[in-house]
């Protein structure tokens, strides 16, 4: 057998396995309950409405379904995204600002072909998607950190860094947002500081990459306008590449993302994905279509909601109710995550096996963090596990926390 370290390429040499996918391989163990993954709640999929769906599609466009569909999207999915986009964030778009992707993670990698050349400086949020660390490493970039305060990034940090990337002449490409309910922390950037962005954009002329996946799932306040309308409104820069999906509003395992950027950015990207797999699924995109086309989908986000916020609430409840004086965390108005913050001296890496003999689990901060840091920190899913699970686990949890504690 071939020497596979020797021979493989550089990007599979840099990429290194989700430190997610590597923990729900324990925490899938019996009697764990698990705040690791970012999974929506299985009980609110809309299992008739597929099998409704499905058994409509094929009656009246089977031979579409089952065939190769063109590489931008199918045009039915797409009309009904730029209605959504209309009618949802007052967004003006055309079918050739979007590109339908197998999934937002598959719109991540096609921003890496696109943008990143080995050693090129990428502007990321402290802490960070994971999965966008993951795929942007994997084609060479070198991560500058920003930290995030409880309105999202901080802009002067961020104007700090942009600024000392010029200075050094540096090739820095883009910045890497989740502005809404950000993953892992589910801060959401502030209206004030969206419009500081787009205008550190404009002065050094940077693109933005708007990560939304978890806009739609706001159970509390007002939701401040996207990125990308607020660029068309203001400066008409076109440096705002927004990235959708489907998979928290509706089910993962349909694999639906959009991207939506200016023409010629999306021109470029149809030919990566051609390489990467011709086309999306034609039946998914078709699905997704009648999903937005009949409406459910504002029935089905309306239930999500209302869930989650119960989840969410019960997890804050107690968290307050368990947890020693010292530790802290956010209090997200949506998504499927919030960030607990440890004492300084306690590291919740060290901590994680300790959990796991309290059969509890969560995904340690520190692999959110493009620079080692943020030992003393912990992603926590809501929209997962039950009310009682998430009670019960929290009460664990503490538990270990404490221990950590007094040893320290």
């Amino acid at each position: 057998m071939i020497d596979i370290a020797k021979n493989i390429a550089t990007a599979p040499r840099r990429t290194k396995a989700s430190v997610i996918r590597e923990l729900l391989k324990i925490t899938g163990k019996p009697g764990i309950i698990s705040f690791a993954g970012g999974l929506p709640d299985p009980e609110l999929f809309p299992y008739d409405f597929m099998t409704d769906s499905i058994k409509r599609i094929m009656e009246k466009k089977g031979r579409v379904a089952m065939q190769y569909g063109p590489t931008e999207g199918l045009p039915e999915f797409k009309e009904e995204f730029i209605k959504f986009l209309e009618k949802e964030e007052g967004i003006k778009a055309k079918p050739e600002n979007l590109l339908i992707t197998t999934a937002s993670q598959q719109a991540l990698d096609i921003v890496g072909r696109l943008f990143i050349d080995a050693s090129d400086p990428v502007v990321v949020e402290l802490p960070s998607y994971m999965g966008g660390l993951q795929v942007f490493k994997s084609y060479g970039a070198d991560f500058v950190g920003v930290k995030i305060d409880d309105d999202g990034v901080n802009t002067v940090m961020l104007e700090e860094k942009l600024q000392w990337l010029r200075d050094q002449d540096e090739h820095y490409k883009f910045v890497y947002l989740v502005p809404d309910f950000q993953n892992p922390s589910g801060v959401t950037l502030s209206e004030k500081k969206r419009k500081r962005v787009i205008e550190l954009s404009e002065k050094y002329n940077v693109a933005i990459i708007e990560d939304s996946p978890y806009r739609q799932i706001r159970f509390e306040g007002n939701a401040p306008k996207m990125l990308y309308r607020m660029d068309k409104e203001s400066r008409k820069t076109d440096n705002i590449i927004s990235l959708f999906t489907l998979s928290k509003t509706f089910a993962p395992g349909l694999r639906i993302g959009i991207i939506l950027a200016n023409e010629n950015i999306i021109k470029k990207m149809v030919i990566l994905k051609q390489s990467l797999d011709l086309c999306t699924s034609s039946l998914n995109q078709l699905i997704a279509s009648e999903f937005l086309k009949t409406g459910y989908f504002y029935e089905h986000v309306s239930q999500i909601k209302k869930v989650y916020k119960i989840k969410k609430d019960t997890m804050v409840g107690a968290l307050k109710k368990y947890m020693p004086e010292g530790v802290t965390w956010t209090n997200p108005e949506g998504g499927l995550f919030l960030w607990i913050k440890l004492p300084e001296n306690v590291s919740a890496d060290e901590m994680f096996e300790e959990a796991i003999k309290q059969n509890v689990a969560y995904v340690i901060g520190s692999a959110f963090h493009c620079d080692g840091s943020g030992k003393n920190t912990m992603r926590m899913n809501f929209s997962y596990p039950t009310v009682p699970e998430i009670e019960e686990g929290i009460k664990r949890l503490a538990k270990a926390v404490k221990n950590r504690m007094a040893r320290k």
